[in-house]
């Protein structure tokens, strides 16, 4: 691990600021992006469509990982929260689609619920920066 600091990315959700956290976070060669949802400012896309959320969702993760310096191709590790077990396909869908020529390891979850209701997928991705 390196001696520089840790550098922090915050996406401006409201959730950030309340509960004191970082988007992502790069310490190291490691780069953490946290639990992140498919909105954008307070609009949250695509609403009952569990594939255009887990696509949002990861765009989302993947520009925060944009903000240091960081590509799809440094992804190592992707998780998939999913509030239905029906959405499973569609969320796997939208992964492929991202991340098949990436091939991180993944782990995916089905859960009770989120925060808000209408949200049916939250993702989580790790990076590595080094070498």
């Amino acid at each position: 691990m390196t001696s520089e600091a840790a550098r922090r990315v915050q996406s401006g959700s409201p959730w950030e600021e309340s509960f004191g956290f970082a988007r992502a976070v790069a310490a190291g060669d490691r780069v953490l992006v946290g639990g992140t949802m498919s909105f954008k400012g307070t609009v949250l896309y695509g609403e009952g469509d569990p594939y255009e959320q887990t696509r949002v969702a990861f765009g989302n993760a993947l520009e925060a990982l944009k903000e240091l310096g960081l590509g799809i191709e440094s992804v190592i590790r992707t998780r998939m929260y999913l509030s239905h077990v029906r959405d499973v396909d569609e969320a796997g869908r939208a992964h492929k689609e991202l991340f098949d020529s990436v091939r991180p390891v993944s782990t995916l979850l089905v859960v009770e619920g989120f925060v808000d209701p209408r949200i049916l997928v939250e993702v989580e991705l790790e990076a590595f920066r080094g070498a």
